[in-house]
């Protein structure tokens, strides 16, 4: 049955390709995602090897073979307990004859892990780095009339190779672009903005003409700029004569009253940069950009548009759970509109690359980012098979191509994300300076040094002057390609990196889980800009950015659980996050909601008094939204506020008010002596109730409620519909505490992609159609194939009472 839907999926594609990059003239480019075919396992013949007989899977891309597990402790804690291995990718194409005297390429946004490509049998070339996009041309090979036939190994058979999950495969989105012999190739257009006030702004695009003729071109380059209504702001253009290699054109212009871009109005211009002969346009590259300005003080901290800034962060990983790595866009749009709701206006990319859609939604929904590199450089990491910091850690990973690779992989790190304004520091690695995993110095003999593997100095290990000339190394490949952000990274020796120089490297130096070092080093090296890169949950954490001046940033850890850097079996993820695996807020969050936001909310939680809170770096708060007790406890209410005054009622009584002002850690707390019904908050400003929160006493499970982000779609495109599906009680109150077993059938044209329920422990299936609830709620993830119609899904649990909903494709 593979086989056949291979063979009619090749057909279809036969016939609609060549229709489709016809339509490309402009050398745009076209996903190039549907009907591979998949291969799990190496292939003893290699490239010989590949034959039609094979069993080939028929998979879209993006596709994420390791998350379809199984999980297993033969596996590695630090990658989710999921496997690596090899697989093999195969697509065949019609040739096209439009595609004469032409430059085709093909772009892939990122393959996990040790790509390696042929077309038609010719060897293009091999990516080690499994984050870094990369394009080859594949004009030389194809035939213009018959059948082509891409082929990509991935080998990922160091499954224990990082430190968290990085799935396995063809993860992103591939392209095909077909470009003409003088064109500009996709990160070939630089587009900055060197001086932005409010009335007037100076933009300037530096482009690179491609000519791969052995004779001059004479080509007529044009940048035009429009603003979000369409109107034009920009017109240039400039008649050049191109040598054969590449030839460097340059526009600047002064606009007058700039839509500036910031955290609160992401204004977007869409800028294009053509390429016409004989009045004809034959390329063009069009890109999102944004006028702004950056800088960051030593004294004052970050300033956006000229604008005091605290850079309020998380760090987050690629994965989404259920759909391991291979994450449809829908998917973060829904992650990062809850996290903007939490106040966020800033994400740190850990710890690599991330899928060039997620730079896209940062620019629209007003993100500020830092971009970051690597993990480790020469030297490996400690990567945790049997638990975190537990038994024999494997060394394998990326430090066994840093040498040949490193300059380039950041190099086009950059190339490909220097126009997004959301973009706001390049990093070129994240605690690469952990003290004794692997660098070390004498130094660690003293002091406090809150992140150290082993005890004190280790004479074994590689010394930490190591780390300077690599970081200076890095630091030139990055100016090489842009100087219009500062270059940064994430220490977690501080005191071992100061004692070598490395800070000294960087334009701003990021400090992980290191609050207490602000003030001396601020002090000491008073010219160093000193930064959050990473930390914990604990209000004091926050009162170090929020009360100096001079520090600009705080990035929790994390934004969002994820899969991988786990503790001992049968846990598989990581739970640091503000929201789970499915997207649903954590107590945390509130918390933290409190802190950040300035829309005034209000939140209640409950906790048995006897129960004591871990107060370690990742320690969350534990207040859950349930009421549902034992007859005569004692309960411990916490409210969690951005308001000045909160008050508390159960069953209607007031219990008193509480002003956050004088509240112990600013957190209002009641002792409640339990009774079943309903517990109310409201929160006061200036004596006005501005909002409400509450939790009631569940009855028994009785039915699911399911609530979808979207279920209305256009055709002729794949869409994706988030279904949140919560167990109830029969006046529709949400029984926290229920695990059943939710089971989802579809009639219709889409199908399950995956169900996740926020667990960090289970082992279900994740390619299955049932799974257990969390916390009385799951997330299904329903993915429509484009073909017009309504599609069926509905939710079955037990003796629970179902719920349908109805997507429409119109």
């Amino acid at each position: 049955m593979k086989n056949k839907n291979y063979l009619l999926l090749f057909l279809l594609g036969m016939v609609l390709l060549p229709g489709l990059l016809k339509g490309q003239g402009t050398g745009k480019p076209a996903l190039f995602n549907s009907a591979w075919g998949f291969h799990k396992g190496d292939i003893s013949m290699g490239i010989s090897g590949i034959a039609a007989e094979m069993q080939w899977e028929t998979v879209d891309l993006p596709h994420d073979w390791s998350i379809e597990g199984p999980f297993s402790d033969e596996w590695a804690s630090a990658t989710g307990y999921l496997p690596g291995g090899i697989g093999w990718y195969k697509k065949s194409f019609a040739g096209n004859s439009n595609w004469q005297g032409k430059q085709v390429y093909i772009y892939f946004d990122g393959v996990y892990k040790n790509s390696e490509v042929w077309i038609n049998g010719h060897y293009l070339g091999k990516r080690p780095n499994g984050f870094i996009s990369f394009q080859y041309e594949l004009s030389p090979y194809l035939k213009l009339k018959g059948t082509n036939t891409i082929v990509v190994k991935v080998d990922h058979s160091e499954f224990a190779d990082s430190r968290w999950y990085t799935g396995s495969g063809i993860y992103r989105n591939v392209y095909l672009i077909v470009k003409d012999p003088v064109h500009i190739a996709p990160w070939d257009v630089a587009f900055s903005t060197p001086d932005v006030l409010a009335d007037k702004a100076t933009i300037k695009v530096k482009v690179n003409v491609t000519n791969s003729k052995t004779a001059d071109a004479s080509v007529l380059v044009k940048v035009n700029m429009l603003d979000g209504k369409g109107k034009a702001a920009v017109s240039l253009q400039k008649q050049v004569k191109v040598k054969p290699g590449k030839h460097e054109i340059e526009f600047e212009q002064q606009i007058s009253s700039p839509q500036l871009w910031d955290t609160e109005k992401p204004e977007l211009y869409k800028l294009q940069v053509s390429l016409s002969r004989n009045g004809k346009p034959f390329d063009e590259i069009t890109q999102s950009v944004g006028i702004r300005s950056i800088r960051f003080d030593k004294d004052k901290g970050f300033f956006l548009n000229d604008k005091s800034t605290k850079l309020k962060g998380v760090c987050i990983h690629d994965d989404a759970g259920a759909l391991g790595v291979a994450v449809p866009e829908e998917v973060w749009v829904r992650r990062l509109k809850i996290l903007k709701e939490a106040g966020v206006n800033s994400l740190r990319l850990s710890h690599n690359p991330h899928a060039d859609y997620l730079y896209d939604l940062c620019d629209k929904m007003g993100f500020l980012v830092m971009d970051e590199a690597f993990d480790e450089w020469e030297v490996g990491k400690n990567k945790w098979v049997a638990g975190w910091n537990v038994g024999t850690p494997s060394k394998n990973g990326y430090h066994e191509y840093f040498k040949e690779w490193a300059d380039r992989d950041i190099a086009d790190m950059v190339l490909r994300a220097r126009n997004h304004p959301s973009i706001i520091m390049w990093s070129i690695g994240n605690e690469i300076d952990y003290p004794n995993d692997p660098y070390t110095h004498e130094v660690l003999n003293t002091g406090r040094n809150p992140q150290i593997y082993g005890k004190g100095y280790l004479p074994d290990h590689p010394p930490a002057s190591e780390l300077t000339p690599i970081a200076k190394q890095l630091v030139k490949a990055v100016k090489s390609v842009d100087t219009t952000r500062p270059v940064t990274a994430a220490l977690a020796g501080v005191v071992m990196s100061n004692e070598v120089g490395y800070p000294d490297v960087l334009d701003v130096v990021g400090y992980n889980y290191q609050e207490y070092r602000y003030p001396e080093d601020h002090k000491k090296y008073p010219n160093r800009i000193i930064y959050g890169s990473e930390n914990g949950m604990a209000q004091q954490a926050w009162n170090a950015v929020d009360s100096n001046e001079y520090i600009s940033a705080q990035y929790l850890w994390t934004g969002i659980d994820y899969l991988g850097e786990a503790g001992k079996w049968p846990q598989r993820s990581n739970g640091a996050g503000l929201i789970d695996l499915a997207g649903f807020k954590k107590p945390e969050y509130f918390y933290r909601q409190s802190l950040w936001s300035a829309k005034p909310m209000v939140y209640i939680g409950a906790r048995a008094i006897t129960s004591t809170e871990d107060r370690g770096i990742w320690s969350h708060r534990t207040a859950e939204p349930i009421w549902n007790w034992q007859a005569g406890s004692k309960i411990k209410v916490d409210c969690f506020t951005n308001c000045q005054e909160t008050e508390l009622f159960l069953n209607g009584k007031s219990l008193g008010k509480q002003l956050r002002s004088t509240a112990r850690g600013q957190v209002p707390s009641w002792e409640v002596d339990y009774q079943p019904g309903e517990l109310v908050v409201k929160g006061y400003n200036n004596g006005i109730e501005v909002c409400t929160n509450s939790i009631k006493t569940a009855g028994d499970a009785y039915r699911l409620k399911t609530i979808a982000d979207n279920s209305s779609f256009g055709s002729n495109t794949k869409s994706l519909s988030q279904v949140e599906v919560y167990i109830t009680d029969k006046d529709g109150n949400p029984v926290f505490n229920a695990t059943d077993e939710v089971t989802v059938s579809i009639a219709g044209a889409a199908k399950l992609l995956g169900l996740e329920s926020g667990s960090n422990s289970s082992h279900e299936s994740y390619q299955a159609n049932k799974r257990k609830a969390l916390h009385g709620r799951l997330l299904a993830y329903i993915q429509t194939t484009g073909k017009p119609g309504n599609v069926q899904v509905q939710f079955s649990a037990g003796n629970l009472k179902s719920s349908t909903i109805t997507i429409t494709v119109k």
